[in-house]
């Protein structure tokens, strides 16, 4: 029996479709501290497949690990979109495609 160990934060019905598929996990839940640490890893890791890949399914890993890091740090998804339109509202957005060359005084 071969065993492959990973040691990351996965979602939660992972470890179920692993059972399903006649293996068994070995899991446990990290404790607050870790779990930062751990969705910020996960964050790499998926902006790493996505840059690689293009796929839009790693687009949507991306923002369930941004949801996650919210909830973390006790903010609603809703209160993130409150902070992103004001800044689009102040700053502006990136639809322009505006490139930054240089500023001269």
């Amino acid at each position: 029996m071969a065993t492959v160990s990973h040691n990351k934060l996965v979602r939660d019905l992972i470890p179920q479709i692993i059972l399903r598929a006649g293996k068994y996990p070995e899991t446990r839940v990290a404790d607050d501290a870790e779990y930062r640490e751990l969705l910020l890893a996960k964050l790499q890791e998926e902006m790493q497949e996505y840059l690689a890949s293009g796929s839009p399914e790693e687009l949507a890993d991306i923002l369930e690990v941004l949801i996650a890091l919210a909830e973390s740090d006790g903010l609603s998804w809703a209160e993130i979109e409150a902070l992103a339109d004001q800044k689009r509202e102040e700053r502006g957005a990136f639809r322009d495609k505006i490139v930054l060359i240089r500023v001269e005084d």
